[in-house]
């Protein structure tokens, strides 16, 4: 395993599988002549691997399989950090959670293991609550299947970046940690006024 400086890491992989599955809208990057094709899709962790499902006209989908290489970023929370939210004089900084991984792909053929795997992605992604719940007899489901491709990726390589002002003193930390929460909180509200 590929694991930078120590301040830029937490090399606990249960830390990088939390992320995955609390942020699981990943960036699946393949390449093909030298010219990468880039997706953002759902990918949901198990039994240590990463299980998605794409598009069949999405121009990514011809790679997601064979054994083919692909590199996979799930992002966590990220902010600027202001030296004014520490106790002591600090820099400018900026703090992010990231996880790079890097691994191999091979399509599910089955549309059993398709239709099962989209139920399961669905009841995980509607955790805790299961406000809805697709149901296998559901006719919609039954006629997209043959317009969605599963596939699997075997991990290779992981790495975290976990920059969370880890070289601070612990009431600094703490400051930037409550900085993190406040600012994507209030950002996020901000930004979707003005998008949407």
């Amino acid at each position: 395993m590929k694991y930078p400086p120590k301040h830029h890491q937490d090399n606990n992989i249960n830390n990088m599988v939390d992320v995955i599955k609390t942020y699981p809208l990943a960036t699946v990057i393949s390449v093909s002549n030298n010219s990468p094709l880039i997706t953002h899709l759902p990918l949901i962790f198990d039994n240590n691997k990463l299980i998605g499902h794409i598009d069949i006209y999405n121009p990514q989908a011809k790679l997601l399989k064979d054994n083919n290489e692909v590199t996979v970023l799930f992002s966590g929370p990220e902010c600027y950090i202001s030296p004014s939210v520490y106790g002591t004089t600090q820099l400018p900084t900026w703090n992010y959670i990231k996880v790079h991984l890097k691994g191999t792909v091979e399509a599910i053929e089955s549309k059993e293991a398709l239709k099962q795997s989209l139920i399961s992605m669905t009841e995980f992604l509607e955790a805790p609550d299961h406000k809805y719940v697709l149901e296998p007899d559901n006719p919609r489901l039954d006629r997209n299947l043959n317009y969605i491709e599963m596939f699997e990726i075997t991990i290779t390589q992981w790495e975290g970046k976990f920059k969370l002002s880890q070289d601070k003193k612990p009431s600094d930390t703490k400051f930037a940690r409550e900085e993190l929460i406040r600012v994507n909180q209030e950002s996020i509200r901000q930004f979707l006024d003005k998008v949407f």
